[in-house]
C-alpha cells in the first residue's frame, strides 16, 4: 500500500483528504505539531524518515489580512514552506501535490483564467502562494499544483458556516455582490486530488467545482436550502470596505482536467446541497446524543 503524507492534515482540506484517501493508503498526516515546513532541517528529516510515496501539500498561512500585515510569515511559510517540502519530495523520489490558490491572478480578465493564462496577484498571500509554485518547479519533476477557490468544508471556519451563524443574530445581512468565484466542497476536491494521485499527469490544474456565482448569489443558495428567512442586502467590495484588496474575478476553468477527459466535480449548487444535508444529518445526530448524555 502506498504512502501518502499530508501536511495541514487538520485543516479543512486536510481532513477531508484523511477521510477520502484512508481506505486506499496509508496516510500520514501532519501537522505544525510534527514538524514546521519553514524549518528546512526539520521538514527534510521528518518526510525522510517516512519515506512517502506521495505528499500532499495542504498546509499554509491562509489568513488574507493577516499575511498582508506579517508579509514575512506569509513568504516564510507559503512560500520558503513549500520549497522545503519539495526539496524533501525530491530526495525520496516522492509525487507532490501544491494547493494553490485562485489569489495568483488579480481578478481583472473578462472569463474564466485558464492553466496557462499569467498570474498577478494582488496581495501578499497571493504572491506568497505564487512563490510557492515557482518552488515546486523549480525543485522537481513529479508534482501537481492544484489551483482551488472558495472553500467550504465540515471542518473549520469558511463562508458557509459564517452566513448560517450570522443568520440566527442578525435579520439583515450584507453580502458583496461584485466578486465572482465558485463555491468548491473540501470533500469533491479531495476526490479530485484522489483521481490523480495514481496518474503521471504532471502539472498545474485549476480544480474547482462547475459553474460560478458572486457570494452574494453563494449566500441566497445557503439560505434557500437552510430554510432560514433572511434579508440580504448586495454591496460592493468598496462599500464592504476590506483593508486587503481581493480578486473580482476568481472563476477558474478547469481546461486542464477537461481536455484530457479526467474527472470533473460536480456543478456547485448539487455540492452545496449534499453539503447542508450532511451539516443537518450531523447537528441532529450532535443533539441525539447530547439528549442521551
Amino acid at each position: 500500500m502506498e504512502i501518502v503524507l499530508i501536511t495541514g492534515a487538520t485543516g479543512q482540506l486536510g481532513s477531508a483528504l484523511v477521510a477520502s484517501l484512508s481506505k486506499d493508503y496509508q496516510i500520514i498526516p501532519t501537522s505544525s505539531v510534527d514538524f514546521d515546513v519553514a524549518d528546512f532541517n526539520k521538514t527534510k528529516e521528518y518526510i525522510l524518515k517516512k519515506q512517502p510515496d506521495v505528499i500532499i501539500h495542504s498546509a499554509a498561512y491562509t489568513d488574507v489580512d493577516g499575511c498582508e500585515n506579517n508579509p514575512d510569515k506569509a513568504f516564510r511559510v507559503n512560500g520558503l514552506g513549500t520549497r522545503n517540502v519539495a526539496v524533501a519530495a525530491r530526495q525520496v523520489k516522492a509525487k507532490l501535490f501544491y494547493i494553490s490558490t485562485d489569489y495568483v491572478f488579480d481578478g481583472s480578465k473578462i472569463g474564466p483564467y485558464y492553466e496557462y493564462d499569467q498570474p498577478h496577484p494582488l496581495n501578499i498571500y497571493g504572491k506568497s502562494k505564487l512563490f510557492g509554485e515557482e518552488s515546486v518547479k523549480e525543485q522537481l519533476n513529479q508534482f501537481f499544483i492544484i489551483r482551488t477557490a472558495w472553500l467550504y468544508g465540515k471542518k473549520g471556519k469558511n463562508f458557509v458556516k459564517t452566513m448560517l451563524e450570522l443568520a440566527r443574530k442578525k435579520e439583515k445581512l450584507k453580502v458583496v455582490n461584485d466578486q465572482r468565484g465558485t463555491p468548491t466542497y473540501t470533500a469533491d476536491l479531495a476526490k479530485q486530488v484522489k483521481e490523480l494521485i495514481p496518474t503521471d499527469l504532471y502539472g498545474t490544474y485549476h480544480c474547482t467545482s462547475q459553474g460560478s456565482c458572486t457570494w452574494y448569489e453563494f449566500a441566497l443558495e445557503i439560505f434557500r436550502l437552510s430554510g432560514l428567512d433572511v434579508k440580504i442586502e448586495p454591496v460592493t467590495s468598496e462599500e464592504f470596505s476590506r483593508a486587503v484588496k481581493r480578486p473580482k474575478n476568481s472563476v477558474l476553468e478547469n481546461y486542464m482536467l477537461k481536455l484530457q477527459g479526467l474527472y470533473l466535480m460536480p456543478h456547485w449548487k448539487e455540492s452545496l446541497k449534499r453539503f447542508m444535508g450532511e451539516l443537518n444529518l450531523q447537528h441532529e445526530l450532535e443533539a441525539q446524543m447530547e439528549e442521551a448524555l
